[in-house]
């Protein structure tokens, strides 16, 4: 794979302070494709300084020519889609027909999105006697993860120009070349030298440095919980403006009159997308205790179709992480009914699409993000019981919930603690604001919400 022996910063590839590199690795068959500098602190310096020197002729330019430079970063991003998803196959090792539907298009969608509402968003008001005015926060440090590696990176950068904001960039360390790809679209897409850096890195070094450097307004992270939390305590020291999107134990909640069969293939689906690598993943799967039984053949039947269909977790670690969690089900009283901790393959990281019954909600897996192709079902006696168990755990970022009705859908929906709920199978949709509740972050991205984040409002009075 093509891979820039430099970092981007103020519209040109230069060369890393240090000489350390992190490999690349394909996690289908454990092969080095490529390396990427492993930024310093004093890359992070001179990229902030280049934002910061960029922020005031970005800001002052009209929203219109904004929207005209998203407009072009979507078009660059259109032609080069096959490359795009080739190269998020061969890093993450995703499967080239999602790489295609899904890490390539959705990016392109979201760029322009921001590129219509850039054009179209109402950035001064008169109330009353006072004028509103939104101007952008400053400058951003985006730091984003692995898992959607491109999405990821648009959905934080594109509203950040869109409002005004100048950006410096640390991708996930396990997927540096798409976010090197998506320089490229930017510098071709002529947005103005020093508006968008990118120094790849460690998170400890190029990432905690980022977060704690004074000349960063706004730090937009998505990731761990754990890791929001340190990176929280860092802004909240400094008194400037965080956005967190974090780990998710997403209830899928099948009330009695649902349509069963399509419910629980839609759910298993879900769970496996990406190979389980997805923080809204509908992980847990609620039943009446009356169908039961009958959803767990059928979701076992559905999982084992997913043998040759999903790709490998990133890396091994990853993959230890996620057999550790099989373990300790299987430990702790859940029966598998599909998969189990044994790699599948001898080269890779892979594992098997996993689906445990008997699983109270006091479990380990029921309770803590996995972040791989496993899936826990757990019953519940009423509608009361039901809603305990799904707002029962520190997690609120997604869910769903299925009914023959829409309203009785929709009406469960609203007590839900989450931030997003599909129902009976509601489609993506990339306008519509999504983030969560309790330990699942702070703030929205996405639509007019995430262009919010990325915005201070000042008063003038009359």
């Amino acid at each position: 794979m093509k891979a820039h022996d430099g970092i981007y910063i103020d519209g040109a590839w230069r060369p890393a302070a240090g000489q350390d590199v992190i490999e690349v690795v394909n996690p289908a068959d454990e092969q080095v494709i490529g390396a990427v500098p492993a930024g310093t602190a004093l890359d992070v310096d001179t990229a902030v300084r280049a934002a910061r020197a960029a922020l005031p002729g970005w800001a002052a330019t009209p929203p219109a020519e904004r929207a005209a430079r998203l407009t072009a970063l979507r078009d660059v991003l259109v032609a080069r889609k096959d490359e795009i998803a080739e190269t998020v196959t061969a890093e993450l090792g995703s499967p080239l027909p999602f790489s295609q539907a899904v890490h390539a298009a959705v990016p392109i969608a979201v760029a322009g999105s921001y590129a219509e509402l850039a054009a179209s968003h109402v950035f001064e008001e008169k109330v009353g006697n006072s004028t509103v005015h939104q101007e952008p926060v400053g400058v951003v440090g985006a730091i984003t993860p692995w898992n959607y590696p491109l999405h990821q990176v648009v959905a934080k950068v594109a509203p950040a120009l869109a409002a005004g904001c100048t950006v410096v960039l640390k991708p996930a360390e396990d997927t540096p070349l798409v976010a090197q790809l998506f320089a490229e679209a930017v510098h071709e897409a002529g947005v103005p030298a020093g508006v968008f850096n990118l120094v790849t890195g460690l998170g400890p070094v190029a990432g905690q440095a980022l977060a704690e450097h004074p000349g960063v307004d706004l730090v937009s992270f998505t990731g761990s919980t754990a890791v929001g939390r340190q990176i929280g305590a860092i802004a909240g020291a400094a008194i400037k403006k965080v956005a967190l999107e974090l780990g998710g134990k997403s209830a899928n909640v099948i009330l009695p009159s649902a349509d069963l069969a399509r419910a629980v293939n839609v759910g298993v689906a879900n769970v496996m997308s990406n190979s389980g690598q997805t923080c809204s993943a509908w992980t847990r799967m609620l039943v009446h205790r009356d169908r039961y039984d009958e959803a767990v053949a059928l979701a076992a039947a559905a999982a084992a179709k997913y043998a040759d269909r999903i790709g490998p977790l990133v890396n091994g670690k990853q993959q230890q992480r996620v057999r550790g969690y099989i373990e300790q089900g299987v430990a702790e009283g859940a029966r598998l009914v599909a998969g189990g901790p044994e790699a599948p393959r001898e080269r890779g990281y892979w594992v098997s699409p996993t689906v445990f019954a008997d699983v109270t909600p006091d479990m380990t897996i029921a309770q803590e993000e996995i972040f791989g192709p496993v899936l826990s079902i757990l019953r519940y006696e009423d509608e009361e019981d039901a809603l305990r168990i799904a707002n029962g755990t520190v997690y609120g970022l997604a869910g769903a919930v299925w009914a023959a009705e829409e309203a009785e859908a929709v009406a469960f929906a609203r007590r839900m603690e989450t931030g997003q709920v599909d129902i009976n199978g509601g489609r993506f949709n990339p306008l519509a604001p999504f983030g969560g509740y309790k330990q699942s972050g702070v703030g929205r991205e996405l639509g007019a919400h995430g262009l919010a984040e990325y915005l201070q409002t000042k008063s003038l009075q009359f």
